[in-house]
Formats: structure tokens, C-alpha cells, sequence
């Protein structure tokens, strides 16, 4: 098989449990085995050393275990020093490269984050963080053509470590409000969609004097029988939002299957994700950090450009994919400009004070401070964004290209629709874009925005439309109909539907 089409961005995924119709099992042992081996001779050339210690751990799926026990023995095979932390999150995973007395030269984990049970796939960390799209490709490269470390056998042991990582998350909170117990007289509910994410109730929440009766779905179970783990689900977010109202709760957590996206409820049932999850963590690091670039991905709101400017901020728009986020802040700081915060709508986050890491637990973590020091100093968790303006609609299509090569065709589109724009009555083009084309529409064309992109790795350009009108979604969507409607290549169906 090509190796290649393993390789998603700067993870792999592919398809770990057969029986699903049109999907073929191509994470087999043998693939599995291979990628442990290229992983341990990239990890040979990046250190330079001949003795090597890493890492492994896996969330909830099905064939987690398996697929770890393959490239396990590969790593051990290829002379690496394996421990074994069995379920675990992502953002733990990073953390045993870098937390004292652990300190691997590399870590694995096995997830395919919010993707159905059937899939699976690897992500890779140093101390230098997540592994770029480049690395993987090599790894992948060097697995395909059967390249060897020429290391002698290493050994494997099992270990743990979400004790060591949930303790620095507890202390945080504990040393941010000054006491041993900052949560006592608070309940906080999770719903870990039985991905991994059930270890922040025991080991955080509860020592911090949390009460939290009525959390759902902490087992790890792979089949996901509940709800997909993904803060962007409405059946996922609905999940947690009945629990919060149900059990009177202060605040609800709903984590992403590897943990590494989080979403929240406020105690008044309203959901603390997209835009707004990006508002209220901007609005805290702003008090600490005056004047900060804040990067998002493309599609944030207008509403929320206008919030991060009055509270001093600069709003940075950037292109999807959260490995892009994190890089240009990363960028941006290399070149003297503070950029504290990294996120993506999709709940992706990353701080500079924590490596530039994306970690769901560390976001609720941050929260969790806020919630507390709110008590203590008289706010609310709401009433740090009172003031973001939110959309009146807002509304996604992504229409497929029908083409194998669909690259170029999608550019074309994009192209085309940027001329188009700038001379169309009513539109203008966004000034701070990175991706496709995004225009600002006045009042009379629908009082909002609307942005056009290529899919990173997908044949579909995906559209997203604001308003700040009712009506004014299919107002923008209609002028954009009739505009794509020359494009014979691009299915159009829910858009013309909408507008109808």
C-alpha cells in the first residue's frame, strides 16, 4: 500500500476495525509495526543518540490496545526503551517529554481524535512539541522502505503517568486562588463521551473539593455508545448542557475523545464553545497579558474581532488547521510580538505559558481559576463577555468538488469569486484574511460576512455565513448561489436548497 495516504496533516490515521461498508482495514500489523520502526529511526536522527526512552499511550478506542502492543514491540525491536502509560490523554503524552523526572526523548499516542470507532491512528511528540507534517512524512517514508535504527533490542515495561499530569493541573488551580480546596462549595459535571477524558473528575476535580454528582459517561468505552466526543457535536453539547441544568451545576465540561479540546456549559445552560470560548479566554489573558495578539483560525465572528479590541487586544485571523494556529502565534513571538494564546474554533487551544500545547484540560483548568476567583472577588464566568456581540444567524455548507484533481478547480472558484467581489455593489473584501476569500457585506446585502475556502485535505470548499440580521444568511447565500452557479464541478445542492 502507499504509506503516504496514511499521513492526515501532522498526525496519521486510517482504519483500524473492519465491517464498516467502503472502508478497508489499513492500519494492520504489519503498517503498525512499520510506523514504530520509523518513528524509532527518525527519533534516532533527530537526537543523536543511540539510547532512547519514550512513551505510548491510547484513549478509549477499541483497537487502541492492539494497535499499541504492535508498535510497542516494533520500538522495542528497533532499540528503544518503551514504557507503556495505557490510557492517557494527548496533551499528557507531550507532558511526559518535558515534566521532571520523566523526561522522554519521544511519545506516541494512539488516537484518532472525535473520528468513529473504526478509526484509529498515531500522533508523535519530542520536548520541542508535536510533530510537523515533514516528520511524518519521513517516518512514513523510512516505515514504507524498511529503513532500521541497527540499534539491539530495547525493553518494554508499563507505567504511569495521568497521576503526575493530573496533579499539575490541580495545583494550578490551588496555587492560583491560594487554597488547598478553591472548589469546595462548587459542582462541576463532566461528560467524557467515554472517551479518556474521565480522569479529571477523580484526579482534579474531586482533591480540589469539587462536587461532581451528575457527570456523565467517564468509563472509556470505544464504541462511543452515548455520543461522538466532540465539543462540536450538538448531540454532545446537548448532553452536557442537560446535565448542568439538571444538577444545578456552576459549570459543565464536555472533553474531545483525546482530550485535547474541551468545550464548556455555564451555570445558566448557555455553551461556552466556538467564538465564545475564544472571547472569555482572550478576555483572561488579556488582564494578565495587556495588549496581546490573540490567533484564531478563519472563521471567527466579527463580533468577537470587535470584543478582543476593546478589551486591548489584537485580533490575528488566520487559516484553519490547528497546527497553523499554534505555528503563526509561535511565529509571531519569534519575531517580538507577544501572541499568548492560540485557538481554533473547533476548541483547539494552546498558551504560550504551557508550551504552546492544544489541551482541552488545560483550558477548562484556566477556567476552573476564573470560576473560583470569581466567588471570591464578586464576578461571574458570564459576565466576562457580556459585552461580545454574537451572531443573529449563522450557518456552514460544504460543497464537495467533483473531481479527483480538485485543487486547482477549488482555486479557480476561490479566484474568481475574489474578482467577482471586488466589484460587486455592497461587497468588500476583509483586509486581515489568510484563507480564500472573505468579504464584508453592508446592509443591504445582508449585514454580515461570508468566507470561502479550500478544505485542507479534502475535495470540498467549505462556506461559512454570518448575519447580524434575521434573514440575512440566505440573503448573502443567495447572491452567492447564483454566483456559483457556473461551476458545474461543485455540488451545490444545500445551498440552492436553502435559498429556495
Amino acid at each position: 500500500m502507499d504509506y503516504k495516504k496514511l499521513q492526515n496533516g501532522s498526525d496519521i490515521r486510517g482504519v483500524a476495525i473492519d465491517g464498516v461498508e467502503g472502508q478497508s482495514v489499513n492500519l494492520t500489523e504489519k503498517v503498525c509495526k512499520d510506523i514504530g520502526r520509523g518513528f524509532a529511526l527518525w527519533l534516532k536522527n533527530k537526537t543523536g543518540k543511540t539510547s532512547l526512552k519514550v512513551a505510548v499511550g491510547r484513549d478509549s478506542r477499541l483497537s487502541g490496545e492492539t494497535l499499541s502492543q504492535w508498535i510497542c514491540s516494533s520500538m522495542v525491536e528497533s532499540g528503544l526503551l518503551v514504557t507503556d502509560f495505557k490510557m492517557a490523554s494527548t496533551p499528557a503524552m507531550f507532558m511526559s517529554t518535558v515534566t521532571k523526572g520523566y523526561e522522554f526523548d519521544g511519545s506516541v499516542m494512539i488516537t484518532a481524535s472525535h473520528l468513529p470507532f473504526n478509526r484509529n491512528g498515531f500522533k508523535f511528540f519530542t520536548a520541542g512539541g508535536g510533530l510537523e507534517k515533514g516528520d511524518i512524512k519521513e517516518i512514513l517514508a523510512f516505515a514504507e522502505n524498511g529503513d532500521q535504527t541497527g540499534l539491539e533490542k530495547g525493553s518494554y515495561q508499563t507505567g504511569e503517568f495521568m497521576d503526575a499530569y493530573s496533579k499539575i493541573l490541580a495545583d494550578k488551580i490551588r496555587n492560583a486562588v491560594g487554597e488547598e480546596q478553591p472548589l469546595k462549595g462548587f459542582k462541576v459535571v463532566v461528560d467524557a463521551g467515554n472517551g479518556a477524558g474521565g480522569f479529571y473528575v477523580d484526579k482534579v476535580l474531586k482533591p480540589l473539593g469539587a462536587d461532581t454528582t451528575g457527570s456523565r459517561f467517564l468509563e472509556p468505552d470505544g464504541s462511543f455508545p452515548n455520543h461522538i466526543p466532540n465539543p462540536e457535536d450538538k448531540t454532545a453539547m446537548k448532553s452536557i448542557t442537560d446535565a448542568v441544568k439538571e444538577t444545578g451545576a456552576d459549570f459543565g465540561i464536555i472533553f474531545d475523545t483525546d482530550v485535547d479540546r474541551a468545550g464548556a456549559v455555564l451555570s445558566d445552560g448557555s455553551e461556552l464553545n466556538r467564538n465564545r470560548i475564544i472571547a472569555i479566554l482572550s478576555a483572561i489573558l488579556l488582564r494578565e497579558h495587556p495588549g496581546t495578539t490573540i490567533v484564531t483560525d478563519s472563521i471567527t465572528s466579527t463580533g468577537l474581532n470587535k470584543f478582543i479590541a476593546e478589551k486591548g487586544g489584537v485580533h490575528h485571523r488566520f487559516k484553519r488547521g490547528y497546527r497553523n494556529v499554534i505555528n503563526e502565534a509561535i511565529r509571531l513571538n519569534n519575531e517580538g510580538k507577544d501572541s499568548q494564546l492560540a485557538i481554533e474554533t473547533s476548541g483547539h487551544g494552546a498558551f504560550k505559558e504551557n508550551y504552546f500545547l492544544d489541551d482541552g484540560a488545560y483550558i477548562v483548568t484556566k477556567l476552573l481559576i476564573e470560576l473560583a476567583r470569581g466567588k471570591k472577588q464578586g464576578y461571574t464566568l458570564q459576565s466576562l463577555i457580556e459585552t461580545l456581540a454574537e451572531p443573529v444567524e449563522s450557518i456552514e455548507f460544504r460543497m464537495n468538488i467533483l473531481l479527483d484533481e480538485f485543487k486547482e478547480y477549488g482555486q479557480k472558484v476561490i479566484d474568481d469569486l475574489t474578482a467577482y467581489a471586488q466589484n460587486k455593489k455592497g461587497w468588500s473584501l476583509a483586509s486581515d484574511n489568510y484563507e480564500g476569500v472573505r468579504v464584508n457585506l453592508d446592509g443591504d446585502h445582508g449585514n454580515g460576512w461570508f468566507l470561502l475556502r479550500l478544505s485542507l485535505h479534502d475535495p470540498l470548499l467549505p462556506l461559512n455565513i454570518e448575519s447580524d440580521e434575521q434573514g440575512g444568511a440566505k440573503k448573502i447565500a443567495k447572491e452567492l448561489a447564483e454566483f456559483l452557479s457556473a461551476y458545474d464541478k461543485l455540488e451545490k445542492s444545500k445551498i440552492e436548497e436553502y435559498v429556495k
